[in-house]
């Protein structure tokens, strides 16, 4: 797809993904307007992060996902239209499973409806892998049962099932986007890669996660951007989930050694209960079956996790200050 003055619209552009994915569309030559949540402070969070030629070059509009009136007046001059504004943050929402709903569920049908009535050409439903729980088979594929274990993941799914609707229903040209776990520069530290190499680079004695035996698939977040461009340019998407992951599954404690290998240093590892979750909502395994993104686009991840780790390391080093490594983010 030709990218260059094509309109498109991102929300959650202040987040760790969105970020990314506004920088990409801007130096691909598309007209952009991101929404960031309304900060009194004036911070656009993660855009605040990004080089100065992409700042430049899009319109961030502060707002809330939550808002019909701010989505629709965000949705009205736009062609594509990406939603990944979210709480996503998996432990918090054992405390405030309402918040989750109120911005997950009610933020994507404000989404969907802003960008029915404005007639998009593409509206791509960032969901989350979260809404398999356990496996029954791995690796994943899109037909797999959907699970609800942890409110956050219950969100997500009916997120999904609305995108769904809105696509059989209206004939909305609805793509559901499921990345698996995406990592890199600008993570939030509530995350297991940040959790890692921010303790390694503390002055930490000890390295304090929660399960050690998990499996994840473990995604850098240029490849994971790509997935997502490429399939808001894909026609055969439309109507569609699609898994964008790597099709590996690297457990917590392969994880900690590989992070401890690319940065020199050996630690005590720990398993702090704190950081453990229920057993029941904690999903055990994580490994994507890609073969629909790859057959419908062509990717590939273009980043090895070692390399991805080494990337993420050396935007953490000079900004570790800014991190309290005793601390466990929720």
């Amino acid at each position: 797809m030709n990218w260059n003055d094509a309109r498109v619209v991102v929300t959650g552009a202040c987040g760790f993904i969105g970020s990314h994915l506004v920088e990409a569309l801007v130096r691909a030559g598309a007209r952009t307007r991101a929404l960031t949540l309304y900060d009194a402070r004036g911070s656009r969070g993660w855009m605040d992060d990004v080089p100065p030629d992409v700042r430049a070059g899009v319109e961030l509009v502060a707002g809330d996902v939550r808002d019909p009136e701010c989505v629709r007046r965000l949705v009205a001059s736009g062609d594509i239209v990406f939603h990944l504004a979210a709480l996503i943050g998996i432990p918090y929402s054992y405390h405030a499973p309402r918040s989750y709903v109120e911005t997950n569920v009610l933020g994507t049908l404000n989404v969907l409806e802003s960008a029915r009535a404005a007639g998009a050409g593409r509206v791509i439903i960032t969901s989350t892998s979260e809404v398999y729980g356990t496996p029954r088979r791995v690796p994943i594929a899109e037909d797999h049962p959907l699970q609800g274990q942890s409110p956050y993941a219950a969100s997500k799914i009916g997120a999904d099932k609305l995108a769904e609707s809105y696509a059989r229903s209206f004939g909305l040209p609805v793509v559901v986007v499921r990345p698996f776990n995406t990592y890199g520069p600008r993570q939030s530290a509530r995350a297991v890669i940040p959790t890692i190499l921010m303790q390694l680079l503390g002055a930490r004695d000890e390295l304090h996660l929660g399960n050690l035996h998990t499996t994840r698939d473990l995604n850098y977040v240029a490849d994971t951007v790509q997935g997502f461009m490429r399939l808001a340019a894909c026609d055969a998407a439309v109507g569609r989930v699609v898994n964008v992951g790597t099709g590996t599954e690297t457990s917590i404690r392969q994880l900690v050694d590989m992070a401890q290998q690319a940065l020199g240093r050996q630690i005590r590892v720990c398993s702090d209960t704190e950081r453990v979750r229920p057993a029941p909502s904690e999903v055990q395994r994580l490994c994507a079956d890609n073969t629909r993104l790859r057959t419908l686009t062509g990717w590939a991840p273009a980043t090895t996790l070692q390399d991805g780790l080494r990337r993420a390391a050396e935007w953490m080093k000079p900004r570790i200050r800014s991190f309290d490594v005793e601390r466990y983010y929720i």
